[in-house]
């Protein structure tokens, strides 16, 4: 089964994200912040990461950084679900390794077709 590690240090949007991706048929893990998300990546390799930009300890985008220079992390699917909507964030979060950049609010197919689409 596909796994997904949602990285988001609001609850509220932690638990909504995870219902639309388990209710779409992908087992959920979850990480509070960046450096929460490194361990579980490591330890439980996921199939796709859906990460928050800012975040506590280690953001989002620091996380997307550490991924890439990894070899066994550099390909792994990122979506940045964030608050920041300007085109120079979204560029930035490109630069830095996001491979599908999504403002919130979102909609659950928004999401999902994310998912699918990086997974695909």
């Amino acid at each position: 089964m596909t796994t997904v590690l949602v990285v988001e240090d609001m609850v509220a949007e932690q638990d909504m994200m995870s219902h639309y991706v388990e209710e779409s048929g992908y087992t959920v893990i979850r990480a509070n912040d960046g450096r929460e998300a490194l361990a579980k990546v490591m330890n439980q390799k996921p199939d796709l990461i859906i990460t928050d930009l800012v975040m506590p300890e280690m953001n989002g985008l620091e996380l997307c950084r550490s991924l890439r220079k990894n070899p066994d992390t550099k390909h792994l699917p990122i979506i940045a679900c964030t608050c920041k909507n300007q085109e120079l964030d979204r560029l930035w979060g490109i630069k830095q390794g996001v491979n599908l950049y999504i403002t919130k609010p979102y909609t659950r197919e928004e999401l999902i077709q994310g998912i699918k689409s990086l997974l695909s």
